[in-house]
């Protein structure tokens, strides 16, 4: 059978067919084809912070990108540019408790591996062109940017990705402080891009958008580690241009 991973999702207003601004639990279907790509089967998680009683029928969490983390989760005011959906933070917030505590693989992407780190007690930049002096991780509404990114050495980050040259980027927050994990990831103007849990069987966080990338790697690590198969690629030694399959 294919292993099981849940994707968290919004509730917003959304409109087919006749119907205008109904409420209704949305997820970008890139993940989902990610997933299915990867070998797994999405199940799409609606905000739901009464228990974490679903991880019982998941082999795997993927927390999806989306809204700001609100600050009070981390202990600071809001920003006047930070937009939060308090809803999909209590749910996925329980939803990576229990998670962790269960030691299920988790994959965080873009605001998940944000809320990852607030999760770990850590603490977010709320808005990096303030910090970094410029507008290249989000360079304009629905368009995606680009950067070079590297990784620790020996890292699952690492692991996980080879020698890429660059990756894909929309977000206007970041990681400032990761709590208990630790980070393997940078862009060249030292924005924290990946964050890990060294003490758990698979616990990423990705600040890129990997579902719409054309080298989806980390969404195939989950799936692979939700099997309990291993997850590290071949080593490519420093050629970014190389294709890079898993071993």
């Amino acid at each position: 059978m294919r292993p099981v991973i849940g994707i968290t999702a919004y509730v917003e207003p959304a409109g087919w067919a006749v119907w205008r601004d109904v409420p209704a639990v949305l997820v970008p279907e890139a993940y989902v084809r990610a997933v299915a790509a990867a070998g797994g089967r999405a199940v799409v998680l609606p905000p739901d912070d009464a228990d974490a009683d679903v991880l019982r029928m998941l082999d795997g969490l993927l927390v999806a990108g989306g809204a700001d983390v609100d600050p009070r989760r981390y202990g600071r005011p809001a920003d006047p540019r930070t937009e939060s959906r308090p809803d999909r933070d209590a749910g996925e917030l329980t939803l990576l408790a229990a998670a962790l505590d269960a030691d299920l693989p988790v994959l965080g992407v873009c605001r998940g591996m944000q809320l990852l780190a607030v999760a770990g007690g850590g603490t977010l930049h709320q808005h990096l062109p303030d910090l970094v002096g410029h507008d290249g991780h989000r360079p304009a509404p629905g368009v995606y940017g680009a950067h070079p990114v590297r990784f620790a050495a020996g890292s699952l980050a690492a692991g996980v990705m080879g020698p890429v040259g660059r990756v894909n980027s929309y977000h206007h927050q970041g990681v400032e402080d990761p709590g208990r994990l630790a980070v393997s990831g940078w862009a060249d103007d030292g924005v924290i891009e990946a964050i890990e849990d060294p003490d758990r069987r698979f616990v990423l966080g990705v600040q890129w958008h990997p579902e719409v990338d054309a080298d989806p790697r980390p969404v195939t690590a989950l799936v692979r580690a939700a099997r309990g198969e291993p997850v590290v690629v071949a080593d490519l030694g420093d050629r970014a241009d190389r294709p890079v399959a898993f071993g």
